[in-house]
């Protein structure tokens, strides 16, 4: 298939390519740099550089496509992303950035849209599990959750399907939220906000890049993309800090998570996430069935990484 893709250099879409190119797709990407381009083009990709706020562009660049899979995002370094105006970027590409697209796409004959979007807004449900049915609750700071999920929706019909992922909180070895996490526990205090035994649902980078390609023969719908196993914050950190081997770090106070706004209160509920409905339909499966397995190797890595960074 000749497939388009947006977000091409993001620490999933950088996954994505090489698999749909190895699947032996034709893959037209999105880079903004003229490294990138040719990072992509070097792999084997057709590199563009195009706005996602210019739909007549976009319109010129998609068509011919079959597919397209937005996964661009602009989410704000740990240190800005509870500045004010921190998400603005974020919230224009999910509310005029993924319209334009769908508009691109629609008016280019593609039959397949794919979207990227956020499982933790669902609802703090404590320990029972959530499946799609579950309405989402955004809050403050990803309200536009709902405006890009929506766009998405608008896509099906006529014989063209839309397929809305829900990705969990993602890690890997190149993950910069993982790396501030490791700083947090270094220094004794827990990097999540909330209850101790509140549910945290997660995915790799490598599993949430296999449910893009394994939602090129989904069903139109919404799924969630998630281990397993979500575990509880205590689990989550005590896995950090165990690879560390360090003890568990000093949980954080509540008012620190009133101080964290709208993303602290977010952050903090319990969200026991199922991928049921994305494994019955698509055969897709986690590789790494929990965090417990997952965080170690990648916490070695980054501490490798955060060595010979200090040796150079």
């Amino acid at each position: 298939m000749r497939i388009f893709i947006a977000g091409a250099t993001g620490v999933v879409g950088r996954r994505v390519v090489p698999a749909l190119l190895d699947a032996g797709h034709s893959v037209t990407a999105v880079a903004r740099s003229a490294e990138r381009r040719a990072q992509l083009e070097a792999r084997g990709a057709q590199a563009v550089t195009v706005s996602l706020f210019d739909q007549d562009a976009l319109a010129r660049v998609v068509r011919g496509h079959e597919v397209v899979i937005n996964l661009a995002t602009h989410i704000p370094s740990t240190s800005r992303m509870f500045l004010p105006g921190a998400w603005r970027e974020n919230d224009r590409l999910r509310r005029e950035g993924v319209a334009n697209l769908v508009g691109a796409a629609t008016a280019s004959r593609v039959a397949r849209f794919i979207q990227e979007s956020f499982a933790p807004v669902y609802p703090d449900r404590g320990a029972q599990w959530i499946d799609e049915s579950t309405p989402l609750r955004q809050v403050r700071y990803n309200r536009s959750v709902a405006d890009a999920e929506a766009s998405a929706a608008q896509f099906s019909g006529a014989g063209r399907a839309a397929v809305v992922l829900r990705f969990a909180g993602f890690y890997g070895p190149d993950s910069t939220q993982l790396a501030d996490m490791i700083r947090y526990v270094r220094k004794g205090r827990s990097p999540l906000p909330g209850p101790e035994g509140a549910y945290i649902s997660s995915v790799s980078h490598d599993d949430a890049a296999a449910a893009v390609l394994a939602a090129l023969g989904a069903p139109a719908g919404v799924y969630n993309v998630v281990d397993d196993e979500p575990v509880t914050h205590r689990a989550y950190v005590g896995a950090i800090a165990c690879a560390l081997r360090l003890p568990a770090p000093t949980p954080l106070p509540r008012w620190v998570t009133r101080l964290m706004g709208s993303l602290g209160e977010m952050a903090s509920r319990s969200v026991r996430i199922a991928n049921r409905r994305l494994k019955d339909a698509t055969g897709w499966a986690p590789a790494v069935a929990s965090v417990r397995d997952g965080l170690p190797p990648c916490v070695d890595a980054i501490e490798e990484a955060r060595a010979r960074a200090a040796a150079a």
